[in-house]
Parts: C-alpha cells; structure tokens; sequence
C-alpha cells in the first residue's frame, strides 16, 4: 500500500513539475509580450511625432503656395492695368479705360497687401523641419510691389 501511495505521490510531484514549468514557460511569454508592448509603443510615439512634423510641413508649404498664388494674381493684376491703359486707349471712352485701369490696379494692391498679410498673420502652428521664408524678405518684396502698384496707378491717372 505504501507503495501505490507513493506511486500517487510521485505522480502528483511530476504534475507540479509540469505545472510550474508550464507556468514558467507562461511567464517567460508575458514578459516577452510586454517588452514587445513596450517596443510598439515607442516607435508609435515616434511614428506619430513624425507625422506631426510632416504635418506641419504641409501646412507651411500649403501657405507658401496660397502666398505665391496671391503674388500671381496681384502682378497678373499689375500687368492688366497697364495692359488695359495702352490697348484700350483708342478702343472705347478715355473714361472707361481710366476707370478699368483703376480698378485693376487697386486690386493688384490689395493681392499684394492681402498675400504678406495672410503670410504673416498670427497663426499658431508646430515647428515644422522645412525651412522658412524670413518675414522680412516677404515685407520687403510686397512693400517693393505695392510702391510700384502706386507708381503705376499715380502714372496711369496723372496723364
């Protein structure tokens, strides 16, 4: 009988064994899974700190172009003004031409003033990685711009 009591035993002992080295082995996975947790975690800190900066540059660029897209139309503007002066002199009225010169010319000037404006108004943005455009190049062309705008238009109404 002693025997098959320690028969039982020994059994039992072999149970526990496999129980704890199952439970070792279960441990070892939890870790595992937990570092790899850990790792993911990181680099999607990462991944999304870097999408935030390609976000940002986005954005700068996207206002570089709405800026340019303002330059286009202000001396595309310019240029209609004085175009619309020497071409349309012996076409229609004297008045009629004045008045359309006029108003492009005033529309050039307020492209130039609106595209340095929207450039430059406050915006709160994240620090993008492109570089960009120093503020006082932007002032320096535009006033450049609007000057000439007031040349012309002062030329155009005084002859």
């Amino acid at each position: 009988m002693a025997t098959k009591v320690e028969s039982r035993a020994a059994k039992a002992q072999e149970k526990l064994v496999d129980s704890a080295q199952t439970l070792a082995g279960s441990a070892d996975t939890v870790a595992d899974s937990a570092e790899t947790m850990v790792d993911s975690a990181v680099a999607q800190e990462t991944s999304a700190e870097r999408r935030t900066k390609l976000a940002a540059d986005r954005t700068l660029l996207a206002g570089e172009r709405t800026y340019a897209a303002w330059m286009r139309t202000g001396l595309a503007a310019l240029a209609a003004g004085i175009g619309a002066k020497a071409l349309l002199e012996k076409l229609v009225e004297p008045w009629i031409v004045l008045v359309a010169s006029i108003v492009l010319l005033i529309f050039a000037e307020f492209c130039f003033v609106a595209g340095v404006w929207r450039e430059l108004a406050g915006k709160e943005r994240p620090e993008p990685d492109a570089p960009q455009l120093p503020a006082w190049l932007l002032l320096f062309f535009n006033g450049f711009l609007v000057l000439l705008g007031l040349a012309v238009l002062v030329g155009i109404v005084t002859r």
